[in-house]
């Protein structure tokens, strides 16, 4: 149990999906009285450049154990 709980811990794949939505926001908030749909966009944005490196993160923390 504890390991299963370590390698959580461990792995920074989790954070790209989240942290890159977060970083979405804050644009979107930039133009968000400009446009909504620019808020709009880039939050889907962000989630989807999460979701390509999320893999990219958990390939290289494969190859470096």
């Amino acid at each position: 149990m504890e390991n299963s709980n370590k390698n959580k811990k461990e792995e920074k794949s989790n954070w790209a999906i989240g942290g890159t939505t977060m970083i979405g926001i804050g644009v979107g908030l930039i133009y968000l009285q400009t446009s909504v749909l620019i808020f709009v966009a880039s939050i889907i944005i962000g989630v989807g450049a999460g979701l390509i490196i999320a893999p990219v993160i958990s390939l290289f923390e494969k190859d470096q154990s």
